[in-house]
C-alpha cells in the first residue's frame, strides 16, 4: 500500500487494482476495492466497479454509507451500470467510462467492462482497468494527468504492453497496478519503470506497492 498527492488530490493504491482517491475536501472514491486495509478505513460517498470478475466487483459493505454512490459495468453490487463513452457527472466529481478489453485474450470482451477517467478538482486520473494495450488508449494522449495502468500479463497487459501504453497516453505520471496479488499476474513493477525511464523519460513512475 502507498500514496502520493497530486495538485492536492490524494491517490492510494491498496495492491491489485483497488484504489482510493480523497479531493481537497475530503470526498472519497474508491474503484475496485478487492483490497483494503484491516480495521477501519475511510467510508465511500462514491465507488466504481470496472467490470465483473471477483477481483473488481466486490461486495462494498465495509466502505459504504447510507448515501454512496455505487456505479458500476456489469457489477451485482452497482446501483447504475455504466458502458463505455458514459458520463457520469456529480457536483464534485466527473468520471467518463472508456474501453477497458482484451485484444487476443478470452477474459475481457469488448464492452463487458471499462477503464474510467475520473476528473476530480481538475486532476485527470485514468484507471485502465483489465485491458491489453489497445487502439482507443491513443485517444488519451494528453488527456490525462495520472494513469494507473496494469502490468501482470495474463489478464491483461505484461510490463512491455504497459510501457508502449505509457508512450501512447503520455501522462504525468504512471502507477502500475494489477501485478503479484493473485496466479497468473506475476511481474516486476521495478522492471516497468526502468522501462519507462529509457522510453518514455518525462513521464514520472510511482510504484506503491
Amino acid at each position: 500500500m502507498g500514496s502520493f498527492e497530486y495538485n492536492g488530490v490524494k491517490i492510494t493504491v491498496f495492491g491489485h487494482a483497488s484504489v482510493m482517491l480523497e479531493s481537497k475536501e475530503g470526498k472519497i472514491i474508491y474503484i475496485d476495492p478487492y483490497i483494503l486495509p484491516e480495521g477501519d478505513v475511510e467510508k465511500a460517498d462514491l465507488v466504481i466497479f470496472t467490470h465483473e470478475h471477483y477481483d473488481h466487483c466486490v461486495d462494498p459493505s465495509k466502505i459504504k454509507k447510507d448515501d454512496t454512490i455505487l456505479i458500476g459495468s456489469n457489477c451485482k453490487y452497482a446501483q447504475k451500470d455504466i458502458k463505455p463513452k458514459d458520463k457520469i457527472s456529480l457536483d464534485w466529481v466527473v468520471i467518463d467510462a472508456v474501453y477497458a478489453y482484451n485484444i487476443n485474450k478470452k477474459f475481457h470482451p469488448k464492452g463487458a467492462g471499462v477503464g474510467v477517467i475520473v476528473n476530480i478538482d481538475g486532476v485527470r486520473i485514468y484507471h485502465a482497468s483489465d485491458t491489453d494495450f489497445i487502439p482507443e488508449m491513443k485517444e488519451l494522449k494528453g488527456k490525462v494527468d495520472i494513469a494507473l495502468l496494469p502490468i501482470g500479463g495474463t489478464y491483461t497487459m505484461n510490463v512491455d504492453e504497459a510501457v508502449e501504453a505509457v508512450k501512447a497516453i503520455k501522462p504525468k505520471i504512471v502507477v502500475p497496478i494489477h501485478y503479484n496479488i493473485i496466479n497468473g499476474t506475476e511481474a516486476d513493477p521495478n522492471e516497468f519503470a526502468e522501462k519507462v525511464k529509457e522510453e518514455a523519460p518525462d513521464v514520472e513512475v510511482k510504484v506503491l506497492y
